[in-house]
């Protein structure tokens, strides 16, 4: 399960602000964000070692995908493709709209259940798909504010990660992109506590005792469309929130 926070402003000058952090088997090897492949070298990704596939990805054109694995279905499964293909084809697109009206459009059945979230700082959407024969992959506009996503749906606190955090992040401090500044968002990504009773996976910053935990974390910023000599920002932790930095991508 990975953690993924939204914060969608009408006309300010960074309507889009992104958090998440990727929880994966920390044996399974990737590379951090860069221009990983010669016939997407408009893209900027994490990469799947293993797959080639990517957990986010951001394109020249500004749209940013990012894929979550649906509760239960973790890791490949024979016959099935993999589900980073899913980010990588969404950002082959200019506008998120777009994208998503597309991927809408897929056999549900190539896949495991997913959760994909679709966005620019126009438009942004929630795809998603229980991975079953047929099915349509649901497709939902995303309101503005902020809403966050795990392997349950959106905003929905039955998921006890969402539960504890999703009031404590629509209660923090604003980034400020302008000036460099995620102090309060760095803080959250990193908390490793889950509610007194609650199971490891309900933590933000996951530690479980066998090799599935947090690996690393990502912020991003969207300008407005119109500051066009303003390009996007990605802060990058290459590991664990907390213990190693964010560093920020070349873009």
């Amino acid at each position: 399960m990975c953690t993924l926070v939204l914060l969608r402003r009408d006309g300010h000058p960074w309507p889009l602000l992104l958090a998440a952090n990727r929880d994966e088997l920390r044996s399974r090897p990737w590379s951090p964000p860069a221009r990983h492949w010669p016939d997407r070298d408009h893209v900027t990704a994490g990469r799947d070692d293993l797959a080639d596939g990517t957990w986010l990805a951001l394109n020249d054109d500004r749209v940013v995908a990012a894929i979550l694995n649906r509760r239960h279905s973790l890791g490949p499964e024979d016959g099935k493709r993999s589900r980073g293909e899913l980010p990588l084809e969404a950002v082959d697109h200019a506008e998120a709209a777009v994208a998503a009206k597309s991927l809408s459009m897929i056999d549900p059945a190539s896949y495991r259940s997913f959760n994909l979230i679709i966005a620019d700082a126009v438009d942004a959407f929630w795809l998603k798909s229980s991975g079953e024969p047929d099915t349509a992959v649901d497709c939902t506009p995303i309101p503005w504010g902020l809403s966050m996503i795990t392997a349950h749906d959106l905003n929905d606190t039955t998921s006890p990660r969402m539960r504890r955090n999703l009031p404590r992040f629509r209660a923090a401090p604003i980034p400020d992109p302008e000036n460099d500044d995620w102090f309060a968002w760095q803080g959250l990504l990193s908390d490793r506590q889950p509610d007194p009773g609650e199971a490891p996976g309900g933590a933000m910053n996951v530690i479980t005792e066998g090799d599935f935990g947090t690996g690393s974390s990502s912020l991003i910023a969207l300008p407005d469309p119109s500051r066009t000599g303003v390009k996007p920002k990605w802060l990058f932790a290459a590991g664990r929130p907390g213990d190693v930095p964010y560093e920020p991508i070349t873009l």
